[in-house]
């Protein structure tokens, strides 16, 4: 039986645990809910934001993101908190895309709310990947220095209770 201790991370949505899981689904596990990529415990703006970043990275890198899946368990929040969160992400696209020739194709997507997926891919495609993760903690009002979130998968299997 797969576990929240022994799932596979890997791209795109899954059926069941078994065959894989994304972050969100991961997180979807942790937080005791059905098994879903939109988990309810979890803020839809740090959703967003990690399944995009989950569905950029590579297979050995995306295993970083075990440690956030634990850590965005209740961060769902209120409006004002969603909104604040995405500024954060349109704030951190314009930054890192003020140098890129396509600058302008993403500003349209900010006005439509997708300020979080297009972060994640500004982060991936600077290939800015421990500064993404600890962009992540940001959103999620963490220590961006906290050992949880360093990047060691293994710490969150030796979690007790799991």
């Amino acid at each position: 039986m797969t576990s929240h201790q022994t799932v596979i991370l890997g791209r795109g949505r899954h059926s069941d645990p078994s065959k894989g899981a994304c972050v969100m689904e991961l997180a979807s596990m942790l937080a005791g809910e059905r098994f879903s990529d939109h988990p309810r415990a979890v803020c839809p703006v740090i959703g967003r934001y990690l399944r995009a970043l989950n569905d950029g990275l590579d297979d050995e890198r995306r295993q970083d993101l075990y440690a956030l899946a634990a850590a965005v368990v209740g961060t769902a929040a209120g409006r004002r908190e969603r909104s604040r969160r995405r500024a954060q992400c349109r704030r951190r696209n314009l930054e890192l895309r003020s140098t890129s020739s396509r600058a302008d194709r993403f500003f349209a997507a900010l006005l439509r709310d997708e300020a979080a997926e297009a972060c994640a891919s500004a982060f991936l495609e600077a290939e800015r990947y421990d500064e993404a993760i600890t962009f992540a903690s940001e959103l999620i009002g963490a220590d961006p220095h906290a050992e949880l979130l360093s990047g060691a998968a293994e710490r969150v299997v030796q979690e007790p209770g799991g």
